[in-house]
Formats: C-alpha cells, sequence, structure tokens
C-alpha cells in the first residue's frame, strides 16, 4: 500500500493530483482544510485490515491545548471516480479516530496482499452507487432527445405539406380526394407521384377517378368460362359457398349442367355441406365431399371427365392454427386448380391485409371481392388489391343467385364510382394534421 499527502487550494484540484498521480483506482484516506489550503492523504493498493492493524499499534495522538477547540477531520475511505464520469466521490461512513498519518513500514510495498475477492463488500458497492445518478441522467436525455426529435418532424412535417401544396396543387389535390375514399395513405401517395403537372380536364375531381380505374388490377377475361379446376379459398364468413353457386349457376346457364360438379372440403362448419348440396341439387350437378389430400385427389380423378369443377373449401381465419392443414390438403390434393380468394369488402384494412398474407401461400391466381353491398367504404379493399397487386376476378354485391355476381372487367368504373359514393355519403374524418403526418413526412424523408 503507497500512501501520499497532497495539498492544493481546492478539493477539486487536490483529486486531479491523486488522480494524475495515483489513476482513478486510489483510495482517499482523510481530507482537512488546513492553512495552505485542502490537504488530502490517499493510498493507492489499499489494504483495510492492514490499515486497521497499524491504527490500532499507534498511540492516540496528543492534542496540544490551541488545537482542543478545533474538531478533528473526518477520514474517509472510497475508491477515486474516474475524470470522465465527474461523479461525486463516495465516501464510507465516518470513522470516529483522528486524521492517520502513514508510518514509514508502510510506505513500502507490503509482501503478502489479499487477492481482490477479499476487497471489502463497501468498496465494491462504491461504484454501483456512483453509477446509477450518471445512468438514469443518461435515459432522461434519451427521453427529451426523442421527444424533441419528435417536435422537429411534426413541424418539418407541416411545413412540407403546405409547401407540397403550393409547389403541386394537383397532386396535393388527389392526395385529399383519395384519403376522402378511405384509400391507404401509403396507395394514396404511390397513385399521387403518377399525377401530370397539367391536365386539360375541365375538373380536375375526376383524376383520382382516372387514376383507380387506370391502375387497378383487373381480370380482363372472366374467369371459369374455359372450365377446369377452380377452388375458393378465405376466411369464415366471405360468402364462399354463396360466390360458388353464383359461379355454377352462370355457367349452366351458358353450357348447362352435365359437366359441372362440386366438391366441398369443408367439414367442420355445420351445415356448410348441406348449403352446396342444395344448389347442387336445385342446379342438377353433383356434389362430393373429401376430407384431406389423399381423398380430395381421389375425388378429382374419379371427376377428370367434367369441364368445370369447382371446389367450395373450410373458411379459416388468419391466425387459425388448422388453416396450414387446409391449405396443404388443398395444396398436394388439387394441384392443378385454379384459387381464387374471396376478400369481403366490408372488413378493415388490416384484417384484409392479413387474409392475403395468410392465404399467399397457396398462390391465389386473383381474388373475389364479395359483400361489396354490406360496405362502408371500398377504400380498404381497393388498397389492398393494389398494395399487393392482387387481380380482381368478379365482384360481388347482394345474395341472388346469380344475378348479384360480375366479372370485374365490365365494372371497374362501376367500382371506383362506387368507391366515390361512399367516400362523399360518409367522408373520412382527415385534418391537416393528418395529411401532414402522412404525405409531409413521406415527401420530407424521400
Amino acid at each position: 500500500m503507497k500512501i501520499k499527502r497532497y495539498t492544493a487550494v481546492s478539493m477539486r484540484a487536490a483529486l486531479a493530483q491523486v488522480r494524475a498521480e495515483q489513476g482513478p483506482d486510489a483510495v482517499i484516506l482523510s481530507s482537512r482544510r488546513g492553512e495552505d489550503g485542502i490537504e488530502v492523504i490517499a493510498a493507492v493498493d489499499y489494504d483495510e485490515a492492514l490499515f486497521a492493524d497499524a491504527n490500532r499499534q499507534r498511540p492516540a495522538p496528543i492534542i496540544a491545548p490551541s488545537q482542543a477547540s478545533t474538531p478533528p477531520p473526518v477520514a474517509a475511505v472510497a475508491p477515486l471516480a474516474p475524470v470522465a464520469s465527474k461523479a461525486p466521490l463516495a465516501t464510507a461512513a465516518p470513522r470516529t479516530t483522528a486524521p492517520v498519518r502513514a508510518p514509514a513500514s508502510m510506505a513500502q510495498p507490503t509482501p503478502a496482499a489479499p487477492p481482490p475477492a477479499a476487497a471489502p463488500a463497501a468498496a465494491q458497492r462504491a461504484p454501483q452507487r456512483s453509477s446509477a445518478a450518471p445512468d438514469m441522467a443518461y435515459g432522461a436525455m434519451q427521453r427529451e432527445l426523442q421527444d424533441l426529435r419528435r417536435v422537429m418532424e411534426t413541424g418539418l412535417a407541416s411545413m412540407t405539406w403546405s409547401d407540397k401544396r403550393l409547389r403541386e396543387p394537383l397532386q396535393a389535390r388527389v392526395l385529399e380526394e383519395l384519403s376522402a375514399m378511405d384509400i391507404a395513405p401509403d396507395v394514396a401517395m404511390a397513385l399521387a407521384v403518377l399525377t401530370p403537372r397539367r391536365t386539360s380536364l375541365e375538373n380536375p375531381s375526376h383524376i383520382p377517378l382516372a387514376l383507380l380505374a387506370k391502375h387497378l388490377p383487373i381480370v380482363n377475361d372472366p374467369t371459369c368460362v374455359t372450365g377446369g379446376i377452380t377452388a375458393i379459398v378465405g376466411p369464415t364468413g366471405a360468402g364462399k359457398t354463396t360466390t360458388i353457386a353464383k359461379l355454377a349457376a352462370r355457367w349452366c346457364m351458358q353450357h348447362g349442367s352435365q359437366d359441372l360438379a362440386l366438391v366441398s372440403t369443408d367439414g367442420y362448419r355445420i351445415g356448410a355441406r348441406e348449403q352446396l348440396m342444395t344448389y347442387a341439387r336445385i342446379l342438377g350437378a353433383p356434389m362430393h365431399a373429401a376430407n384431406g389430400a389423399q381423398e380430395l385427389l381421389r375425388v378429382l380423378e374419379r371427376l377428370k371427365s367434367k369441364k368445370l369443377i369447382l371446389i367450395d373449401t373450410a373458411g379459416m381465419g388468419p391466425r387459425d392454427e388448422r388453416l396450414t392443414e387446409q391449405l396443404s390438403a388443398l395444396k398436394y390434393g388439387a394441384s392443378g386448380a385454379r384459387v381464387l380468394l374471396a376478400l369481403p369488402a366490408q372488413a378493415e384494412g388490416q384484417a384484409l391485409d392479413e387474409i392475403v398474407c395468410a392465404f399467399v401461400r397457396v398462390k391465389p391466381a386473383a381474388c373475389i371481392l364479395t359483400k361489396v353491398d354490406e360496405a362502408a367504404s371500398l377504400g380498404a379493399a381497393i388498397s389492398t388489391v393494389l398494395r399487393h397487386k392482387l387481380k380482381i376476378a368478379y365482384i360481388c354485391n347482394g345474395q341472388r343467385v346469380p344475378e348479384d355476381l360480375h366479372a370485374s372487367h365490365l365494372k371497374r368504373i362501376w367500382l371506383v364510382r362506387a368507391a366515390l359514393e361512399l367516400g362523399q355519403r360518409s367522408p373520412a374524418a382527415r385534418d391537416e394534421a393528418y395529411f401532414a403526418r402522412n404525405f409531409g413526412r413521406a415527401s420530407a424523408h424521400a
């Protein structure tokens, strides 16, 4: 253990001398204020047991009468904090002994030093206590920086949106009208960038309709006209069975029922097969049930002479654990089938996205928008098909069989106008903060 006395005009200056000479691991043994300033006694390689033994062997110091009124200084034992942390020194409990002056024998290196594990518990806990305050201050600083960043981003986005309305009024108007139709912000932004800077249209409000009608993914040729195997998949309550009946009735009106067959793989919902059986009996077409991939494969082998086979699958939610089993049975039991995804148009945008992502493993060739007549807004459905580039094959806007089934290529403009009318009937609440948050920020980060 090496002990040395330091004198400086202030405690800060004395601690700086200790750090510079003995390093951050030095221990403060005592400190007092004298005539020349602050006097600090520090030691390196401090051994509390050896120090206490030395105190017991030393006689008590004789206090002069002139010093009797001066209270003895308080000795402190603590590791010296590093300079970078600028944390206050952690001191041990005050000692009642007088200031200790190191004897000559203690200035020499001790022959047997205890291992680091034998260090006092108080000296080990001191750095942990001193680091708690910097950690709390660092966390508070991080939160303040995050709040400041959000305020700056909000202000910048508002300025960017205001600038866009001045520099690109047509694009800003397209964004406003698409948002009123409940088109998702990312889809609206992708369409708005296609807006021409100038237009010859007398009414610029037709630009959003023209953009939607032009870029809406549509199957140009009616599905199921040439026959084959078609499977309808989708979540529970999407209207798959009714859509199967509409497709079958439309085929029978054009080709008769002798080359038509219906297959049901829905063994979960009560009455599902009975409902399809009723439709098949009315149409005069056979209906078969299949459970699992092997049975579906055998049924399709027996029906290979039929020109059109429609498969009605079980309705499963995107998070249903049995969905994987159902889709695997369809994938391996009817590998050559054309898959159509039934999308309920009245569902919310996030729910529609989950449906598309859950059924993407069977690679649907197109989708059928069902329950369009029940939707309060068509913006979510249109946004979903545009975002996932999923073509629309048919549009169903009622329960009548087969009158309420329409080929999408014949109803493209009707669908866009229906979305506009629903948006005008109950426009989505969109204020300046919405446009700045969704479109000003996107432009600022572009």
